[in-house]
């Protein structure tokens, strides 16, 4: 199970941290993602982090997002930074289906967490 925290209404301009905790599977053997979906609309990737540690963003984040891995806490962050009003969506937060296998392909994703919300005011 994931479950992600950290969203809240922010003015454009402003930083937020999400976390996504793991339960029942370790973070460092996957690809861990970050995906976001405004109502109506398909579901969108974020960011990455392979279970070596390298990431991969999506290019309207590119320079504005990172994210993190705390292999001791089983937890994936999401720094944003930065944040514009485009940004508001509700960010959810999955791991990959294969340990040790790589993709930004949404259907190699599973174990969606509840998603949280994150509002940038202009």
């Amino acid at each position: 199970q994931l479950q992600a925290s950290g969203g809240g209404l922010v003015q454009a301009g402003g930083s937020l941290r999400l976390s996504c905790a793991a339960s029942g599977r370790t973070v460092s053997s996957y690809t861990m993602g970050w995906f976001r979906q405004a109502p109506g609309k398909e579901r969108e990737f974020v960011a990455a982090i392979s279970w070596r540690g390298g990431s991969d963003y999506a290019d309207s984040v590119k320079g504005r997002f990172t994210i993190s891995r705390d292999n001791a806490k089983n937890t994936v962050y999401l720094q944003m930074n930065n944040l514009k009003p485009e940004d508001t969506r509700v960010y959810y937060c999955a791991a990959g289906r294969v340990p040790y296998y790589y993709s930004l392909v949404l259907p190699d994703f599973e174990s969606w967490g509840q998603g949280t919300q994150v509002t940038v005011s202009s």
